[in-house]
Order: structure tokens, then C-alpha cells, then sequence
């Protein structure tokens, strides 16, 4: 193992703790095999080695989640190849590694369109999920796209919307609430599709559509789509 790659392991091993471990594992997150390091110490590790893409493969080959965390925030998105992104992604477990990879690190790719409406279609709950957290990650990041761009993915929240599990419901929702605060014209056309999913017979449907409902409707929202 490289030199490099051992400093960083050990330095994130140090800050790590068993009780911070615990509670992430209250949280949901996958802790198999994570050392237990807060994510925004592993954000101040991450500032020393920015946009280093090679060392950013390696991290990621040591299954550490904490490292493949670090990978995804000190990687360069102009190198990150199309194939690199189906390997990692496949390599999710845990709802935590990959939304932070997804918004850190694939939203800055040139593959983050093809796949946010690609990964929707995979039956494995965290590649899946990965789609949607793409489109989160779009509607807050990408300040130039276009309202039909972020319209193509109408169709998808509506028919995943009946996926109960868990991480992918929450991500679906997620999508549909960032793409309504984009601006006055997509929070219509969000709160006018989340209406149509509330429609739909299925307890997920009703949830996302709700939950998506009172944000977009929120007094909060809606004046600060005025301004």
C-alpha cells in the first residue's frame, strides 16, 4: 500500500471514534467497515489533497468508507470517466457515501444528466437512489441548465414514486422538492405533478406527494421565489 494512502487511513482512523460509529450506525449508515470519523473531519483531511484523481482511485480501492468518502471529495470531476462512475456506483452501501459522492463529485462530471436518468432504473436500492440524489444535486448545482431539462425527469419521479423502500422514497421526494425551489416556473409544474402522484394508489406515492407538497407551498418558499 502506498505511502500516501497509509498517512491518510491512520489519520482518519485516529479521528475516528467507536461512539461516533454507533451513531452513525443510528442514522442509518452502513459502519461495516468505517473507523467512525465525523464527515466534516474527513472534509478538513479532504482540503490537503484536492483534485488528486489517481489518489482518489486508490482511497476508493481500499473499502474503507471513510476513504471512499475522501475519494469522492478530493477527486477530479474532469477525469472521472464514464466507466469509473459505474464501478463506484455499483460500490454503494450506504445512503451516506453516496450522496456525498453524487453531489460532491458526479453532479460536476459530463455524465451527470445520462446517468441521473439512467441509475433511476436500477433495481438495487443505493444505485437507484443515486439517480434521484444526481437530481437533487443538478437542481442545486447546475445554475445554467434549462426548466425542460430538469422537466425529463418529471416522468421518472412520477412512476418511481411507488418504490417503498426507504432510501429510494426519500430520494425520490428530495429530487422532486429541490427541482420546485429552482424557481417560480418548475415550483408549479412540481407542486402540479405532486398532485398527480398523490392520486396514485400507494402509500409511498401519498408520502413523497405530501411531504412535497407542504415545502413547496410553504409560505417560506414561496416568498423566496418572489424575491
Amino acid at each position: 500500500m502506498d505511502g500516501k494512502i497509509k498517512e491518510i487511513l491512520k489519520e482518519l482512523k485516529n479521528k475516528g471514534s467507536e461512539k461516533n460509529k454507533q451513531g452513525m450506525k443510528r442514522f442509518g449508515i452502513n459502519v461495516e467497515t468505517a473507523f467512525g470519523t465525523n464527515v466534516y473531519l474527513t472534509r478538513k483531511i479532504a482540503k490537503k489533497y484536492k483534485k488528486e484523481h489517481s489518489l482518489a482511485l486508490e482511497l476508493w480501492k481500499t473499502n474503507i468508507h471513510e476513504a471512499r468518502m475522501l475519494a469522492g471529495f478530493i477527486d477530479d470531476p474532469k477525469k472521472v470517466s464514464e466507466q469509473q462512475m459505474e464501478l463506484w456506483v455499483k460500490d454503494f452501501n450506504s445512503w451516506d457515501l453516496c450522496d456525498q459522492v453524487c453531489s460532491n463529485l458526479f453532479d460536476k462530471t459530463a455524465f451527470a444528466w445520462k446517468k441521473a436518468v439512467e441509475w433511476t432504473e436500477r433495481k438495487k436500492e443505493f444505485e437507484k437512489r443515486a439517480g434521484f440524489v444526481l437530481m437533487c444535486a443538478l437542481a442545486v448545482h447546475d445554475k445554467k441548465a434549462k426548466d425542460k431539462e430538469f422537466e425529463k425527469f418529471f416522468s421518472l419521479i412520477k412512476k418511481h414514486s411507488v418504490d417503498e423502500r426507504n432510501f429510494v422514497k426519500k430520494a425520490v421526494n428530495w429530487a422532486l422538492r429541490q427541482i420546485g425551489k429552482r424557481n417560480k416556473k418548475l415550483n408549479r409544474k412540481c407542486i402540479s405533478l405532486a398532485k398527480e402522484i398523490k392520486k396514485i394508489d400507494s402509500k409511498s406515492a401519498k408520502w413523497i406527494a405530501s411531504d412535497t407538497l407542504r415545502e413547496l407551498e410553504s409560505e417560506k418558499v414561496q416568498e423566496r421565489l418572489k424575491e
